[in-house]
């Protein structure tokens, strides 16, 4: 953890010091796990040319659509195809030079200076320029958003992009060195960017060719022009569609996939008893905040003491041990994740109320609140049963059984509480659009709480409803709030930071924007059969994920076995 809390305080006040880190990897050099390099018995017949296969377990079917600026994002088009300046690595504490060698910050904390990396090219030979910066966080902004901090970016020259901010922002950078890179006479060629479904896609990263497309698989081949190729070991990358956790499961267990980054239960003996020599898994506590959130649009969600109410009633020790299976820990009246533990006020953690059990307590505040308990052992509001949903994706296995825990604890408390398990494109667009009651969500991560309690809590993120949102999904916002992370954004001192960061926490625990309730693991098993070099605990060179920023890190350090 002390390499975490280093980059973590660095990260904070990176915008006050200057980072000048060159090199190309760092810690990324391979590694083994789960078996090490054993070879599966003399004649198995492999050649090096297997394809590194991959289960996606919240999709049925496939589009071709490789638009790194679509949400959701396209599988792998975020992690093969496109790359960043650097990664920050949350299992090491550490950030990678990419596609960059070197950054600077103004002392002010207005702007930034990144110098990017000769030699580069695109995978159809074009070199990468400043120019490519530039348009990708124009196209950032206009279709993703995000970015208000940010004035301008200016092509210095072909290896210089200058970055000026319009108030002092001390996370900037971390942000600005993760945003993925597109190319300019690429996208700079589209009449309508938001809607190009760019199904050849031209990127950076190692593994870009469209192989083969169909609706559930898809094969990504080499970049033929990749600033690494001594790291290109392994041939390409398949990509198999799944409607849900258990095709996937199934599909794990029986040795069909190399990589599984879902929710497993009974991982030991569901998928590693079935060949210990060569099967793994690693969860390390380095993911976002798994809450439960409301409509805050809606009353009662409106009410704070309600929210709280509702948080009391739910026995985090069931869920995590019964909804999942152990995987994880309880959530605290902080809102932070296992990620943030250097961050964390353990005074207010220590008395926290509305994250624990407390029925009768609960029961007093929704009666404050006018939702009464009838004779029948249900409650009412307005006249009405109080009865709402918790939307979920009906793929996800471990959220439903989740949901399934919270609707028994709620019916303790006479509150109805209905398990909406539906496809997940459905569930998202209601959260998108805010037309949902409750549903399960998962945070934004970042080296900082920063990123955290802006998401949750920042005024600057409400979304009108009907009006989509990508962030903030309950639609809340706190003016205190606002003003502590203006704050933050501004103090290049630690001391200071963290003082700051005591106060939004306390506002956290008072107004309950959402219900948090653990951190989510960092999802990964893995299978030394066919592929050595995975990261572990002991080697943690990344995250044991397909879907976050380290993910290219593996793949470049993988190896095929030949048998």
């Amino acid at each position: 953890m002390a390499r975490l809390t280093k980059l973590a305080r660095a990260g904070a006040i990176a915008l006050a010091a200057t980072f000048a880190l060159a090199g190309c990897t760092g810690g990324n050099t391979p590694g083994g796990g789960g078996g090490g390099s054993e070879k599966p018995p003399a004649g198995a017949g492999l050649d090096g040319s297997q394809l590194l296969t991959i289960p996606r377990e919240d999709t049925g079917t496939f589009d071709r659509n490789f638009n790194p600026f679509s949400n959701p994002d396209f599988p792998m088009t975020n992690q093969a195809i496109y790359e960043s300046m650097f990664i920050f690595n949350p299992a090491k504490g550490e950030v990678v030079p990419w596609l960059a060698t070197e950054w600077q910050a103004k002392e002010d904390g207005t702007g930034a200076t990144f110098t990017l990396r000769d030699g580069v090219k695109w995978s159809d030979g074009e070199p990468l320029v400043a120019d490519d910066v530039v348009l990708s966080f124009k196209l950032q902004k206009e279709l993703r958003g995000g970015y208000e901090w940010l004035e301008t970016v200016t092509a210095v020259d072909e290896h210089t992009v200058q970055f000026d901010f319009n108030q002092p922002f001390t996370p900037g950078l971390l942000d600005i060195g993760q945003q993925i890179i597109a190319p300019a006479h690429i996208w700079s060629a589209f009449d309508d960017p938001n809607k190009e479904t760019n199904p050849d896609p031209v990127g950076t990263g190692p593994y870009t060719q469209i192989i083969n497309f169909a609706a559930q698989s898809f094969d990504l081949g080499k970049n033929p022009n990749y600033w690494q190729p001594e790291k290109q070991k392994i041939a390409g990358v398949r990509v198999l569609a799944f409607a849900g956790n258990d095709g996937a499961n199934l599909a794990a267990a029986n040795g069909d996939v190399d990589w599984a980054p879902q929710f497993i239960p009974n991982i030991q003996q569901a998928f590693v008893d079935k060949d210990p020599d060569h099967r793994f898994y690693w969860f390390p506590q380095t993911g976002s905040m798994i809450q439960w959130m409301f409509n805050t649009t809606k009353a009662p969600f409106d009410n704070p003491n309600v929210r709280k109410a509702l948080s009391m009633a739910v026995d985090r020790e069931q869920v995590t041990s019964i909804g999942m299976q152990g995987y994880t820990s309880p959530a605290d009246c902080t809102g932070l994740s296992g990620l943030y533990d250097t961050w964390r006020d353990t005074t207010l953690a220590g008395a926290c109320t509305w994250t624990k059990r407390d029925l009768e307590a609960a029961g007093k505040l929704l009666d404050d609140a006018g939702i009464t308990l009838g004779a029948d052992g249900k409650r009412t509001f307005e006249g009405a049963p109080f009865a709402f949903d918790y939307s979920v994706g009906s793929g996800s296995s471990d959220w439903v059984s989740v949901g399934n825990v919270i609707s028994q604890n709620l019916a303790e408390l006479g509150v109805t509480v209905t398990v909406a398990a539906r496809d997940w494109a459905e569930i998202v667009a209601g959260y998108e659009n805010g037309t949902f009651d409750s549903g399960i969500v998962w945070s934004a991560g970042a080296p900082t709480p920063y990123q955290y309690y802006r998401g949750v809590m920042s005024t600057e993120t409400v979304k009108a409803v009907g009006e989509q949102t990508f962030d903030n999904y309950h639609r809340y916002g706190s003016e205190k709030a606002d003003a502590l992370l203006d704050e933050f954004a501004k103090s290049p001192d630690p001391a200071e930071q963290t003082r700051i960061m005591n106060e939004l926490q306390a506002v956290f625990n008072d107004e309950a924007p959402v219900a948090p309730l653990f951190t989510g693991p960092e999802w990964g098993a893995a299978n030394t059969l066919r592929f050595t070099g995975w990261p572990t605990e002991d080697n943690p060179y990344a995250t044991l994920s397909t879907r976050a920023r380290t993910t290219v890190l593996v793949l470049t350090t993988l190896e095929p076995v030949v048998g």
